[in-house]
């Protein structure tokens, strides 16, 4: 009724070390925090889009080297986008909670130079928010 299993069992097959590749906790936590600040990039790229600012302008660019740095030289992707439809308010939602996520990461890996930059962001899209708020 049934055809029997002609393969070794995944399960049975010993794993060597050598086998399984490995990262140390820093290198996964660099990765982390290129992530967030990419992703925080992307956002400010939005944000600029829908109007662009000298403190957006120097934040994209501070953003796009500290994820350079992470990524060892490798720049990031940017699409410049036309403005996506995305009001200011929620862009700036995304943008904090995502400063917040690589403050996180920043401090957990003591990068003093990326978790200065996130808090700022966070500080600034604060603001931006309670300016919005009235």
């Amino acid at each position: 009724m049934y055809e029997p299993i002609r393969t070794k069992s995944v399960h049975s097959t010993p794993v060597r070390a050598s086998d399984v590749p490995h990262r140390t906790r820093e290198e996964e936590l660099d990765i982390q925090l290129a992530g967030h600040l990419s992703a925080l990039l992307a956002v400010t790229d939005e944000l600029r889009a829908c109007g662009s600012s000298a403190d957006l302008d120097s934040a994209a660019d501070k953003l796009a080297r500290q994820v350079t740095r992470l990524r060892a030289g490798r720049a990031p992707m940017r699409v410049h986008a036309d403005g996506t439809g995305h009001s200011p308010t929620s862009l700036h939602r995304r943008a904090h909670a995502l400063a917040g996520r690589a403050l996180l990461v920043a401090a957990s890996r003591a990068d003093t130079a990326s978790a200065i930059l996130a808090a700022q962001r966070m500080d600034a899209h604060t603001a931006a928010l309670s300016g919005a708020a009235h």
